[in-house]
C-alpha cells in the first residue's frame, strides 16, 4: 500500500504530457448530448432566467414601495 501512494518524480514535461493524455482519455468517456437535448435544456435557461427576472422586478417593486411609503410616514 505505501508503494501505491509513492510519489513520483517526474520533470514538468512528463507531467504535462501526462496530464493532456489523461484529459483525452477522460473526454473519451464523456457521454455528450444530443442537438434536441442541448436546444430543450437551452429554452428551459432562458425560459427561467427570463422568470427570475420578472420575479425580482416584481419583488423589487413592492419592496421599493413599501420602504418609500415607511419612510414618509417616518419623515412626516
Amino acid at each position: 500500500m505505501a508503494a501505491e501512494l509513492e510519489v513520483k518524480k517526474s520533470s514538468w514535461v512528463e507531467s504535462t504530457r501526462e496530464y493532456f493524455t489523461d484529459i483525452r482519455s477522460e473526454m473519451r468517456r464523456v457521454t455528450w448530448p444530443n442537438r434536441k437535448q442541448v436546444e430543450s435544456t437551452t429554452v428551459v435557461v432562458i425560459l427561467s432566467v427570463f422568470l427570475f427576472a420578472a420575479y425580482f422586478a416584481v419583488l423589487d417593486k413592492i419592496l421599493t414601495a413599501t420602504v418609500q411609503r415607511a419612510y414618509n410616514y417616518l419623515v412626516r
